[in-house]
């Protein structure tokens, strides 16, 4: 069904500002908001946009929840563990397809293995992927969660508190988990990029129901980003080097890892994110009697996306 331009006006006329988050670990976004799309698409409606950082996922569906902002980005089963939380947030486009999180530890550790983690101490972002990474890394070890010691940290910290040896281990996040390798000589020692529930922007159902036509020109806009991104790698590599205040080597190392060839939200997000969440549900991390199939369907809308190829 389409929006007749009189309902585009009447719900773009009711909106003072867009409030939507950039984050380090959404290089796409970070070009977005360097270049001004946002700004020139809603100037003509008298839109201003907001810009609020997120520096973990676990903050940007805490805004989301707040309704501090309207559109936020997220891993996959963060969103995930949000919703089956009651937090009513909607996964509307992919902004990466990423290898952002492995279990990491210092130059000189002795830890070789996640088995090797039974008795020690791991700094980690409670609901965020490299948590959810963490979780199902120590199950597939045949480890609970009370076999090592969780140290809860916002993701910088967890990197500071690795280098400085206040923990033996860090659930890792890009781009800090490059510079702790680039910068520390920081040790990526369990990898598994399937693992990781790829990059989703995020919107709440309210502004979704009350704002189709908007949602539908924040993705436009986005489209156009990644685009770009794809068309000229050095400009986006240079959005994330001074958003993030990392050297080249880093972000170098972070956009490898980096997958922006996919936007369309779908089945092959749904299935990732629901292993994800059996995973979690397995662990104890979720509620034994949360339908995670049901709320994973709920959490994943790709009727905007349908937009994007028209």
């Amino acid at each position: 069904m389409g929006f007749g331009l009189a309902a585009t006006q009447a719900s773009a006329a009711d909106l003072s500002e867009i409030r939507i988050d950039w984050a380090t670990y959404n290089p796409v976004g970070l070009l977005l908001k360097k270049e001004g799309l946002l700004e020139k698409e809603f100037d003509k409606d008298g839109i201003k946009i907001r810009w609020v950082q997120s520096a973990g996922s676990n903050k940007a569906l805490e805004f989301l929840n707040a309704g501090s902002i309207d559109f936020g980005s997220t891993a996959g089963a963060a969103a995930l563990i949000a919703r089956v939380n009651g937090n009513p947030v909607k996964s509307i486009y992919v902004y990466s397809r990423p290898e952002w999180t492995a279990l990491v530890t210092g130059k000189d550790s002795p830890i070789k293995s996640v088995a090797d983690l039974k008795g020690k101490s791991v700094a980690v972002t409670r609901g965020t992927d490299p948590h959810v990474f963490l979780v199902r890394a120590l199950a597939d070890a045949g480890l609970k969660d009370g076999d090592v010691k969780f140290v809860l940290l916002q993701h910088a910290d967890g990197r500071l508190a690795l280098t400085r040896g206040d923990v033996d281990a860090w659930a890792g996040l890009d781009p800090l988990m490059a510079a702790a390798e680039v910068e520390d000589g920081a040790q990526l020692f369990y990898r598994k990029p399937e693992n990781n529930t790829w990059g989703v922007l995020n919107t709440t159902e309210t502004f979704a129901k009350d704002h189709p036509d908007v949602v539908k020109r924040v993705l436009r806009v986005y489209e156009q980003a990644r685009k770009q991104a794809l068309a000229d790698p050095a400009a986006l590599k240079v959005a994330l080097i001074e958003a993030a205040k990392l050297p080249d080597a880093v972000i170098t190392k972070q956009l490898e890892r980096t997958d922006i060839s996919k936007s369309r939200i779908g089945d092959e997000q749904r299935d990732t994110i629901l292993k994800a969440g059996l995973a979690l549900q397995q662990a104890g991390v979720l509620p034994a009697d949360a339908d995670i199939a049901k709320v994973t369907g709920e959490l994943i809308d790709p009727s905007f996306g349908e937009a994007l190829v028209q």
